[in-house]
C-alpha cells in the first residue's frame, strides 16, 4: 500500500482534514463538497462494510502498518502527531481519519415506506446527543430517523464518533417542509407519538398495541423539546415516568428508554 508523507500542514492534498473542530467551517466545507470524517478504526470499517465510498486516509507514521482491507484506489497519507495536531487543530489520539465520499439521501416517502418504526427529530441540534441517538436507535430496533431542517448533521465527526459509527446503520432523511412533513408520516400510517415530561401525557410503557404497531416517536430539542407546530398535530403525548422529583432526562437518553419500550416486544 503506498504512503505519501505529509510535512507542510498546508498540503493541499490533506485539505478535509483542516481544522475538524471549527463546527461552522466544517459544516460549509464537508455537506456542500459532499464528504465527511471519520475517526478510528472501528468507525472506519463500519463505513467501508455499509459502502460508503473512501476518499482518503490520514494516518499517525507510526501506525501505517495497522491498516488493512482498505479500498486500493484511495491515498493514504501520514504525518507527525505534530503535524496531524497542527491539521486538525486536535490531538489525534485515535491515530487514523478517514475522508469518505456521502450519498444521496433518501426522499420522505421513500424512507417512511420502507419502516415500521420510525424515530423523528425536531431541532435536535447538539451532535453528541444525534450521535447517541442512532447509536441506540440501531441497538434497539427502530428503522429510520427523520430529522428536521433544524437537526445537526448526523455524519459530522463528533456525531459519528459518539454513535460508534452507528450512524451508518440507520436510514434517515432530512424534512424539507417542516411540520408539514409529520403530516407525510401520518398519511403513511403511523401514529405521531410526542415525547414531553408535561403531566397529561400518557406513560409511554401504557400505549395501547394499536399505537405501537407503527410508532412516529417525536423528539425534541434538549432544554425547549418539541415546538408546540409539532404537539399540536401529535396524535398522542408520552412521557417516561420520573422518580425522586426528577422533571425529564436527556434527550439522548430519554430516547433510548422510549425505543426499548416500543421495540421489547421483539425481544420477547
Amino acid at each position: 500500500m503506498p504512503v505519501a508523507e505529509i510535512i507542510n500542514p498546508d498540503d493541499e492534498r490533506i485539505a478535509d482534514y483542516r481544522a475538524l473542530t471549527d463546527v461552522e467551517l466544517r459544516t460549509r466545507w464537508e455537506p456542500p463538497n459532499g464528504l465527511f470524517i471519520a475517526e478510528g478504526e472501528l468507525v472506519i470499517s463500519r463505513a467501508l462494510r455499509a459502502g460508503y465510498r473512501l476518499r482518503s486516509v490520514l494516518i499517525d507514521a507510526k501506525r501505517v502498518d495497522q491498516l488493512t482491507d482498505l479500498p486500493p484506489d484511495a491515498p493514504v497519507y501520514a504525518a507527525t502527531p505534530a503535524v496531524l495536531e497542527s491539521i486538525t487543530g486536535f490531538h489525534v489520539h485515535r491515530g487514523v481519519l478517514a475522508s469518505f465520499h456521502r450519498r444521496a439521501l433518501p426522499s420522505l416517502a421513500e424512507l417512511v415506506g420502507r419502516a415500521r418504526r420510525l424515530v423523528v427529530c425536531e431541532g435536535v441540534n447538539t451532535h453528541t446527543n444525534l450521535g447517541a441517538l442512532f447509536r441506540s436507535a440501531a441497538a434497539l430496533g427502530m428503522d429510520a430517523v427523520v430529522l428536521s431542517p433544524t437537526c445537526a448533521d448526523p455524519l459530522y465527526r463528533r456525531a459519528v464518533r459518539v454513535s460508534m459509527g452507528e450512524v451508518f446503520a440507520v436510514p434517515y432523511a432530512r424534512a424539507v417542509a417542516w411540520p408539514a412533513a409529520l403530516a407525510t408520516i401520518r398519511t403513511a400510517g403511523f401514529h405521531l407519538l410526542a415525547m414531553t415530561p408535561a403531566p397529561d401525557a400518557i406513560p409511554i410503557q401504557r400505549l395501547d398495541a394499536d399505537r405501537r404497531a407503527r410508532p412516529a416517536l417525536l423528539l425534541g430539542a434538549e432544554g425547549p423539546g418539541l415546538s408546540s407546530a409539532a404537539m399540536q398535530v401529535a396524535d398522542v403525548r408520552v412521557a417516561i415516568p420520573m422518580r425522586r422529583g426528577v422533571d425529564s432526562l436527556n434527550v439522548a437518553t430519554a430516547a433510548a428508554v422510549a425505543f426499548w419500550e416500543l421495540c421489547r416486544d421483539d425481544q420477547l
